[in-house]
Parts: structure tokens; sequence; C-alpha cells
């Protein structure tokens, strides 16, 4: 097995292909007393822009663990044994502009549009460290 973490995101070929594939991920926040919550998420991962989007609800533990400020936030893709962690600073709009834009993408991903709940933001991560195994 071999493993690779970098702090400028850089990801192999094959890692970037997984990538693209419409899986999902766990995406892992920590609540007010520090605890990791991890929840299964759907997700777009745009290379060029450095920015994994999730699509959620601002009344969720997520949301309410990254305001008023933001916090970190981690993807984690996995397949077996193979994996890729996408981490960063992580912020939440509700920006109709940037919704529009993550459900695009993840209408493009899943094949499918997004549900549209009332409340809906998207979480954007501005992916600064990377991980994979086993590509």
């Amino acid at each position: 097995m071999t493993g690779t973490s970098s702090r400028r995101g850089t990801l192999t070929g094959a890692a970037r292909k997984f990538l693209a594939e419409p899986h999902v991920a766990t995406l892992t926040t920590l609540r007010p007393d520090g605890s990791p919550h991890v929840v299964v998420v759907r997700f777009t991962w745009d290379r060029e822009a450095g920015l994994a989007r999730v699509l959620t609800v601002a009344a969720s533990r997520k949301v309410r663990n990254l305001r008023p400020g933001g916090g970190r936030a981690a993807l984690c893709q996995a397949d077996g044994f193979r994996w890729v962690t996408l981490e960063g600073p992580a912020t939440v709009s509700s920006d109709p502009r940037r919704i529009a834009e993550a459900a695009g993408r993840y209408s493009r991903r899943y094949h499918s549009p997004p549900p549209d709940p009332p409340g809906r933001v998207v979480i954007e991560i501005a992916v600064d460290r990377t991980m994979h195994l086993n590509f």
C-alpha cells in the first residue's frame, strides 16, 4: 500500500480520476466540544478552483459546527482500501449563485438534480491538504 499526504493538494492522476466517480464521502466537522461529527454526503470537487462543495440545510449539525466563523472540514471518499481525503477551511454560503453552481455540479456528477429543501446552503471547503492511499 502506498499513501501520500500533501499540504498543497497534489493528487495523482488516478486519484483525480477516482474523485470524478460519483461516490459518496464522509464529511467531518467538529462539534463545539471538539468531538468529531461524521456524516455521509454527496459532494462535488472543483479541481480548478480547489473547492469541494456540499449542499445541505442551514439547520444541520454540520452547518452549525461551522458557524459563525467557519472552521476546518474533511471529506473522505473511499472504495475498499482506496481513498482520497480533501481537507481545508470551510465556509457556509446562502448566496443563490454559489448554491446554483453547487447544484449544477451535483447534477452533472450524480446524473440527477439535488434535493431542494427550504433553507438550502452550500458548504465550500477550500482544499489545502489532500491525502490518498493506493493510487
